[in-house]
């Protein structure tokens, strides 16, 4: 039994050489996912049995939501517009400050080791912060407001955007970049114009796609002050008012809903 499992496969070929097989590691590896999955039952406190008496309340809860409050629909507007224009404000400039941060990133363009882990470093600490811990400590620092939540969706915008496109950046063809230099330009100039056209479609398009996420985040970070609708979101919960609640939640589905949509158009103008 312990050879069957343990021990590698033996397999004669035609010329009497014996060869062994490697074993399947799928057996490893499901063993390590079921001591995972136990231990992780054991440190959190999952309890299936609540779960399977619990889980209609969740409907309960969405049919107080039902009909939705439409008399405190003017109360939503201009939350609302104060959560696109922190999340389009934020996005904008974390894109803009996205694009030389990561060509400082990467190792293809900037030939200083420490420059280009410095800022993978920087990237890496951004990204590793949720968002609404950023959020939370803008407000500290900005006070509390829509500054603070446009703060955060930077800061996230910038890690975002600027992960991705430095990884774009060293995997484009060098080329011509290195054509452009041997000819006298600086690497400013042969980055405009032999990197940059590379990377510029996915760059954009990250961009959108991060736009468009922002909005839905941007809707939870009054939970921490930060302004937007999410402090009407924490308002309603609060005082368990779930019709105002179901207004709130209507009116930001169908402003993600149209914002995606208009993303998702100019994605595909750029692919």
């Amino acid at each position: 039994m312990y050879d069957r499992i343990f021990l590698p496969k033996k397999i004669t070929l035609e010329n009497g050489e014996t060869v062994y097989e490697k074993r399947s590691r799928i057996p490893f590896i499901i063993a390590l996912l079921v001591i995972a999955t136990y231990i992780s039952i054991k440190v959190t406190g999952f309890e299936l049995e609540i779960l399977l008496k619990r889980w209609t309340e969740f409907f309960v809860i969405v049919g107080q939501m039902i009909p939705p409050n439409w008399q405190h629909l003017p109360n939503i507007w201009v939350p609302l517009l104060d959560t696109i224009k922190m999340s389009l404000l934020g996005s904008l400039l974390g894109a803009m400050v996205a694009l030389p941060v990561a060509i400082l990133a990467s190792s293809n363009i900037v030939k200083n080791r420490f420059i280009v882990v410095l800022f993978k470093f920087l990237l890496s600490i951004l990204r590793t912060l949720p968002t609404l811990i950023t959020a939370l400590i803008a407000t500290f620092i900005f006070g509390l407001g829509t500054i603070a939540g446009t703060v955060a969706i930077f800061l996230f915008t910038l890690a975002y955007v600027g992960k991705l496109l430095y990884e774009q950046i060293e995997n484009v063809d060098m080329g011509a970049f290195e054509a452009m230099e041997s000819l006298g330009l600086t690497k400013i100039q042969a980055f405009r114009y032999a990197v940059f056209p590379q990377v510029l479609p996915n760059y954009l398009s990250t961009s959108l796609f991060c736009f468009e996420g922002n909005v839905r985040y941007a809707a939870i970070l009054g939970y921490v002050g930060a302004g937007g609708i999410g402090l009407l979101l924490n308002e309603g919960l609060g005082w368990r008012n779930y019709a105002n609640v179901g207004t709130i939640l209507f009116m930001l589905v169908i402003t993600v809903f149209i914002i995606e949509n208009i993303s998702e158009h100019f994605r595909k103008k750029l692919m």
